[in-house]
Parts: structure tokens; C-alpha cells; sequence
């Protein structure tokens, strides 16, 4: 009983969040492949091809030079996953394409919680998992010193964030 009522709630507040941004007309991220709150495809995942999801955004913030995005698990059971880092995107880019690689000319990738700069799907061991898609609007372009980590990237755009828009799916393995 208890995680039925943990995960309504954490879908009544993800309605509440999306429905201010909404309101607001601010800063938001959202995916033609799933809505805030439901299920990731599998196509996303390593239980399919594992690339990575579309994503598309609008209300970037005036000023915004340059965007970065991290996707990441805080339910993975040794501390946060990170699966996704990527920054330099340019400030008037709306989208991205499903599987984005280095190879396709993507923006810089940053390093994942597997020490590769790409995208790993979500493969949860257990249970359903939250994963948290962040785009943060910056007023600079970051320096391209290599493949950024999670934490090295919050501290490069320390100072230089101008906005966040999230979107969160679920994931439970097949």
C-alpha cells in the first residue's frame, strides 16, 4: 500500500510541476516518446536498442548561450547513476533526435557513471526507477576540456545558470 500511495504522489507532483511551468510559460522539457510521470519505451533501455530518447524543449531562457543536459537514477541501489552528460549545445537548438552519438555530430558528451562519454539506457536491476532529465540554460559557452563528469559539469556551469526545465520518466525491467 505504501508504494502505491509514495507513487501517486510522486505523480501528482510531477502534474503540479509540469502544469506550473506550464502556467508560467517558462522553461520546459519534454519528449515526444514518453510524458512526465509514465513509462520510458523500451526502446530506450537496455531491454531494447538502448539509444537514446528524443527530447525537445522551448521557453529557453533570454541570454542563453548554451545548454547542458544530464540524465541520471537516483534510485540505483550504490548512489546516483548518471546515464547521459552532454553540454555546448547551442542556445537556439529546439530537439534532439533519437540516438545521438558522438559520431553524429552531437554537442560535447560528458562522461557517464560507466566512464564512457554516451548514452546508457536505463536497466534498472529492481523495482521502478525515477530518471531525471535536466536541461540547464547557461549564459556562456562551458570550456571543452575533455569529457566532463556529472559533478565536474555542475561546477563548470556554477554561476552561469539562467534556468532548468526537468522531465522525469519511469522504468521497470521487462
Amino acid at each position: 500500500m505504501k508504494s502505491k500511495l509514495a507513487a501517486a504522489y510522486t505523480a501528482a507532483m510531477l502534474l503540479v510541476t509540469a502544469g506550473a511551468a506550464l502556467a508560467a510559460g517558462g522553461f520546459q522539457l519534454t519528449s515526444p516518446a514518453f510524458t512526465a510521470g509514465d513509462a520510458i519505451p523500451v526502446r530506450y533501455t537496455c531491454d531494447g536498442s538502448g539509444i537514446s530518447p528524443p527530447l525537445a524543449w522551448q521557453g529557453v531562457p533570454s541570454g542563453t548561450q548554451s545548454l547542458a543536459l544530464i540524465v541520471d537514477d537516483p534510485d540505483a541501489p550504490h548512489g546516483t547513476f548518471v546515464h547521459w552528460v552532454l553540454y555546448n549545445l547551442p542556445a537556439a537548438m529546439t530537439h534532439l533526435a533519437p540516438d545521438i552519438t558522438s559520431s553524429t555530430g552531437a554537442p560535447q558528451f560528458g562522461t557517464n557513471s560507466h566512464g564512457d562519454a554516451a548514452y546508457t539506457g536505463m536497466c534498472p536491476p529492481s523495482g521502478v526507477h525515477h530518471y531525471h532529465f535536466k536541461l540547464y540554460a547557461l549564459d556562456a559557452r562551458l570550456p571543452a576540456q575533455g569529457h566532463l563528469t556529472k559533478a565536474e559539469l555542475l561546477h563548470a556551469m556554477r554561476g552561469h545558470e539562467l534556468g532548468e526545465a526537468e522531465l522525469v520518466g519511469l522504468y521497470r525491467r521487462q
